[in-house]
């Protein structure tokens, strides 16, 4: 069991290397340990109050983000409607302006064709009443180029006088 056991003297010096090292090392390593630890401790808690600042501030700018996008999409739909009014106005007047001036045209039209045709029958009327004293003077001619033929028409038209 001498083995096992450890003797007294052993123990006494191990005792002593183990106090001494501690004391060694409580003077000169353990502030400067915990010093080291507690800045890292504070660095550790300065970086997760920045990330979660940072976690914020990146919150609040995708929130502007979204707020600026949709405001863009407002105008864009805004725009697009206002574009689609001016094109259907455009649209509306052009197809009106044409309807005036084809009903305009369509009139103007009309009117001379009218015009035109009083005209022609005016030239129609003047022509069939020259051929009229054409021909009624020819037969004139024909029928009265004796003195007879001459009384005999007078009297034919005494006659139907009277009887209109």
């Amino acid at each position: 069991m001498d083995l096992v056991t450890p003797g007294i003297g052993l123990l006494f010096w191990m005792l002593l290397a183990f106090t001494a090292l501690f004391l060694l090392l409580k003077k000169f390593a353990w502030k400067p340990i915990l010093k080291m630890l507690r800045e890292r401790d504070e660095h550790i808690s300065q970086s997760l109050k920045a990330a979660d600042l940072a976690r914020l501030e990146m919150q609040k700018l995708q929130q502007d983000n979204e707020k600026i996008l949709a405001e863009a999409r407002r105008e864009r739909d805004l725009l697009l409607a206002e574009a689609r009014q001016v094109k259907e106005k455009m649209i509306n007047d052009a197809r009106q302006t044409a309807q005036d001036e084809a009903a305009k045209i369509l009139t103007q039209a009309r009117a001379s064709i009218e015009k035109e045709k009083q005209m022609a029958i005016l030239e129609m009327k003047d022509k069939i009443a020259e051929f009229s004293v054409e021909v009624a003077g020819k037969i004139l001619r024909s029928e009265l180029s004796s003195d007879s033929k001459q009384t005999e028409y007078l009297n034919r038209l005494i006659d139907e006088l009277n009887i209109n």
